[in-house]
């Protein structure tokens, strides 16, 4: 049936995109309301069924990773897009012990998260509460279609997940894990579902909100992606926008950690959206600490992009434009400016900044105070590498993306932030006057 509905949507008939499309939020309504009353025993269940499901396919998963891999090489995808989307067994087995991580975190449903009682007598409580229905749509990273899915089940939520095209195979196959999971714990399959076309138009569909079937969107991507969520969606948005990372070397910075956090920053993995992509460097500092770290970059690979003094100090460098300072490389290369201050840092984070992870290296606390007070972003680091962004370093199991915005949602969407509430009024017998 898949193979037939994709054939379909190759050839554009959209009626049939639409009536699929239609369907699954119909089934996952229904999944959402089972879900929104289901213990936590039932759903840490199906959690820990899941991960054993992952695991006991790993074999199916590498092989259908392997056929999205060989047709990325083909498409001539980057060193970078390629890593994400690249699954081993050791990252199959992180996707396990993620998957049991979240189990074992509190379960957000039904959490009062303030009380208080009126001069009436009346008690009232702010309950947390499933939000319904999700739909997250992301792009190469096959790891998210069980972050995702897990996520949303804990939280009480129905998820449709449309991964990208590139990674289709591998998505699929870890889908067919979870569902797995979810059947032997007695929960709704429809909870979890994956769109299985490829054909835009089902995007298309999801931003429409499936005729009343989706709740809310998480779209996890790059810059056009979230830009065509953001300008076409009927339904709230929890925008992930592009990581354009800066990090502050401050004039007070220690040299040898400004190095490693740089190096860190930079290369530990270039394609994640936490990735350092443009580095400030206090000109008090120049003399004693720009060449010891990108002499520390240039060792592992990474390609520099400079001011023109920069380019003056570091032969290697290469004059950087003005699209440079606006670039999310997820690739081993990196912008560097020479700023006269903090405050010029600050002004140039601002100017070009995506309000997704900055930070700063210094020992004054004053000056990371300062930092932390001017630069409107979702998460700020001092003496930390950004590539700390991530929902599982900040202890919340897992997490479907970095919400960039400033409503609802903001920082690693994690458990709490699937949820919304509703009021509990508790009365014996009151009447309004």
């Amino acid at each position: 049936m898949l193979e037939r509905v994709e054939t379909d949507a190759r050839h554009g008939d959209d009626n049939d995109i639409t009536a699929l499309m239609r369907a699954m939020g119909t089934r996952a309504r229904a999944a959402a309301r089972r879900l929104a009353t289901a213990p936590r025993a039932r759903k840490d269940a199906a959690l820990a069924e899941m991960a054993a499901a992952v695991r006991a396919a790993t074999d199916e998963i590498l092989a259908a990773n392997a056929e999205d891999v060989r047709a990325m090489t083909e498409n001539g995808q980057t060193a970078a897009y390629l890593d994400r989307g690249t699954l081993d067994a050791e990252r199959i087995e992180a996707i396990a012990k993620g998957l049991e991580a979240i189990a074992e975190l509190p379960d957000p449903v039904g959490a009062v998260i303030a009380e208080w009682e009126r001069p009436n007598g009346l008690r009232i409580e702010r309950v947390r509460t499933p939000l319904g229905v999700i739909g997250v749509i992301y792009e190469s990273r096959p790891n998210v279609t069980a972050d995702a899915g897990a996520l949303c089940l804990k939280a009480g939520n129905a998820v449709i997940l449309r991964g990208g095209s590139d990674t289709i195979r591998s998505n699929r196959a870890i889908h067919a894990a979870l569902a797995r999971g979810l059947a032997a714990a007695s929960l709704p399959e429809d909870a979890i579902q994956i769109v299985p076309v490829t054909d835009r138009a089902a995007v298309g569909e999801m931003l429409a909100g499936l005729d009343g079937g989706l709740d809310v969107i998480v779209p996890r991507g790059g810059k056009s992606l979230v830009a065509r969520v953001q300008t076409e969606a009927r339904v709230p948005v929890f925008a992930h926008l592009e990581g354009l990372c800066h990090l502050v070397i401050d004039k007070a910075a220690d040299k040898d950690m400004a190095v490693e956090i740089v190096a860190n920053a930079k290369m530990r993995r270039t394609g994640i959206c936490g990735a350092l992509e443009t580095l400030l460097v206090d000109r008090a500092v120049a003399d004693t600490h720009l060449a010891p770290i990108c002499e520390a970059l240039l060792a592992r690979g990474c390609a520099l992009r400079g001011d023109a003094e920069v380019c003056a100090r570091i032969p290697e460098a290469v004059a950087a434009t003005e699209d440079d300072w606006r670039t999310e490389y997820l690739d081993a290369i990196l912008a560097i400016r020479i700023v006269d201050d903090l405050d010029a840092a600050i002004e140039h984070i601002e100017t070009y900044g995506s309000h997704h992870t900055d930070g700063i290296v210094t020992d004054d606390p004053a000056a990371a105070e300062r930092f932390f007070a001017n630069v409107d972003s979702a998460i700020l680091t001092h003496n930390a590498s950004t590539q700390f962004a991530d929902g599982g370093e900040f202890g919340m199991g897992a997490e479907i993306g970095i919400a960039t915005g400033r409503m609802h949602a903001r920082g690693p969407v994690g458990l709490e932030q699937l949820t919304s509430f509703k009021y509990r009024v508790r009365g014996t017998g009151q009447v309004r006057p």
